[in-house]
């Protein structure tokens, strides 16, 4: 490398291996921290034309190969009168950027398409060629957290952020844990009178302790008695609207399911899953006096084995 020249992989703080998404990433994240417009320390304009011209090559993939090859002096072959390429310096109003036909990063129209383009911002008509270009506001993300009710029904909901900004979000019935809610232009100001960036608010749904979810499916677990289990019984279950009834049919053991369709969660196209009560028998920790005598009576009797079957 020539004396004085900066890598552009180093420039830009990427490998040489470097895919179009990974460099375009580093650039994006570069050029912001140093526009003038922005930054206003001494030498970030330096950086921000440093930054700018080794994405410009790497960005491209004939000017890409030719780095490669030739490194520091990969420009050697070009004309250098500022016809094409970086020759004419940097630009401040006179339409010449980095090339002389004013199609490098200058005011003929070149670097301000692309910056258009790649930020969504403007071009202003400055001496310094940079000064009026907006920025938009960067995102920002909130939690929003909601009970698994709220989460089935869905609608409107109030809250607030840390900063004191009040809000009112449509919830979307059916909403998952994790997924997120756009408000547009909540998020950060933009510069130079560019748009505020979005809200992403993540939804975060409450543990229930009656329900677990699978998908739009809820299972609850209901406990019934062991006469119960074996001689059927229809027993109530919690629903996300109240109660329902549900038969357990005789014969029933310790993890079968029993479906109460529609009972769910809201899924797409406004079906709803289905609530699976899932049969937990429960036995009296202590047992009054009958109670003990009708079991050593049915143990007497029954030829049932639960580790053989009959």
């Amino acid at each position: 490398m020539a004396v004085g020249f900066r890598d552009y992989y180093e420039v830009l703080g990427v490998p040489r291996g470097a895919g179009d998404e990974e460099i375009r990433s580093a650039y994006r994240k570069l050029a912001r921290e140093y526009h003038p417009d922005v930054n206003k320390d001494p030498g970030a304009e330096d950086r921000f034309k440093e930054v700018s011209e080794a994405y410009e090559v790497l960005r491209d993939p004939e000017k890409r190969e030719k780095y490669e090859r030739l490194g520091a002096n990969w420009k050697a072959g070009e004309d250098v009168s500022g016809a094409s390429g970086f020759g004419g310096g940097f630009g401040r109003g006179n339409g010449q950027g980095f090339g002389g036909d004013g199609q490098g990063f200058g005011d003929g129209g070149g670097f301000s398409d692309f910056f258009e383009s790649f930020f969504g911002g403007r071009q202003g008509g400055s001496s310094r060629g940079f000064e009026g270009f907006s920025m938009r506001g960067g995102d920002q993300e909130a939690t929003l957290e909601v009970t698994l009710e709220e989460a089935a029904r869905g609608g409107k909901r109030k809250f607030s952020l840390a900063d004191g900004r009040d809000f009112e979000v449509q919830i979307p019935p059916g909403v998952r844990d994790g997924q997120k809610i756009r408000l547009a232009g909540q998020g950060g100001e933009g510069a130079s009178g560019g748009p505020a960036g979005d809200l992403y608010l993540r939804v975060r749904i409450k543990r229930d302790p009656r329900f677990r979810r699978e998908g739009d499916d809820l299972v609850v677990e209901v406990s019934v008695a062991p006469w119960e289990a074996a001689l059927g019984a229809t027993v109530p279950v919690p629903t996300l609207h109240g109660s329902a009834k549900v038969k357990v049919p005789a014969g029933s053991s310790s993890g079968r399911r029993l479906r109460l369709r529609g009972e769910g969660m809201p899924g797409p196209g406004g079906r709803k899953g289905d609530l699976y009560a899932r049969v937990r028998i429960v036995v009296p920790k202590q047992l009054e006096k009958r109670e003990r005598e009708l079991f050593e009576e049915l143990a007497a009797v029954s030829r049932f084995d639960p580790r053989r079957g009959r």
